[in-house]
């Protein structure tokens, strides 16, 4: 009898797909092969967030620090940092500036944290950097007492992954372990033509529904399953009317996959969904509501030059 505890992912699976409206969290799209393939995505010419977010902290990280008014020394904290790629712009402008800081990444992969830190030092000899393992919500727990001046960073649109009352609930928790007068740089995708969108978001490269099928390949490793990847599609659909993306697999035929880790069968009946993603776009009147009901002020939106995209400047 296996008496090994469930993983995480086996019990969200399990949970998932047993769920009447069938669903897969999208932060388990993030394995090694599902990193590599969202690389290739950050590539294609139709996905714009990158770019627009790159544009963004080459050109305007001047204006960004102008913006902050910390006249001390300040840290700037990052939530899940990724390679630094982009940051890592923002950083040399503040140097350049000769703004005294010092830049914590916060990640729970140690191994992440380790990447990140070579990638700046080998670019930034000279910046002061401070990595924390761990939860975002323990480590500025562990922050609570320092009097200096904080910038926190949660870039790359993530919080348009999550929904109203979440996205909410996230802000309140970065804002209760915030100080009065810390700023938060929050990366937000902004509505425009839906046709921009949907084509970032159901490429006709087929690399995003190869990042979505990735989650039955990690079904099917990690939980030694038989899912039939040729029995399943993928379908992407923008509402341009509420401004969410939303991503799903779909079952082609009725059918059952079998999982002898969780010792259980999931059912599907022919065309069932599977939803897996929600990328919320926002309107800047939008940006200011979710501000003001999270105990923020927006101070001011950095926008690349097609206005595509804002790094959107909060005050607590």
């Amino acid at each position: 009898m296996n008496t090994t505890a469930p993983t995480p992912f086996a019990e969200d699976i399990l949970h998932g797909l047993k769920s009447d409206e069938k669903h897969i969290p999208s932060k388990y799209f993030y394995d090694d092969n599902g990193s590599r393939i969202f690389m290739q995505i950050m590539k294609m010419p139709e996905y714009y967030p990158t770019d627009c977010e790159f544009e963004i902290l080459t050109g305007q990280s001047g204006n960004i620090l102008d913006s902050l008014n910390f006249n001390e020394p300040f840290n700037i904290v990052e939530f899940g940092s990724g390679d630094g790629m982009k940051t890592r712009q923002m950083l040399k402008a503040f140097l350049d500036r000769k703004a005294d800081f010092t830049y914590i990444p916060i990640d729970i992969s140690q191994e992440a944290l380790n990447a990140l830190e070579k990638n700046i030092k080998t670019a930034l000899p000279n910046v002061k950097m401070k990595p924390k393992t761990g939860d975002y919500f323990d480590v500025l727990k562990s922050m609570a007492d320092t009097k200096v001046p904080n910038l926190f960073l949660f870039m790359g649109g993530n919080i348009g992954n999550y929904h109203l009352d979440e996205a909410k609930d996230l802000l309140n928790k970065f804002n209760d372990g915030m100080k009065k007068g810390d700023m938060l740089l929050l990366g937000m995708d902004l509505r425009k033509n839906p046709q921009v969108i949907q084509k970032a978001y159901d490429d006709p490269h087929g690399i995003t529904k190869a990042f979505n099928m990735n989650l039955l390949k990690r079904i099917n490793s990690e939980l030694d399953a038989n899912a039939n990847l040729d029995q399943f599609d993928f379908y992407s659909f923008y509402n341009p009317e509420n401004g969410e993306v939303h991503t799903y697999l779909i079952s082609l035929k009725k059918q059952q996959i079998h999982s002898n880790v969780l010792d259980t069968d999931f059912s599907f009946e022919k065309d069932e969904l599977i939803w897996t993603e929600l990328s919320k776009k926002f309107s800047l009147e939008e940006i200011n509501r979710l501000a003001k009901s999270t105990g923020f002020q927006v101070v001011s939106n950095f926008m690349d030059c097609r206005h595509y995209f804002t790094d959107s400047l909060w005050v607590k």
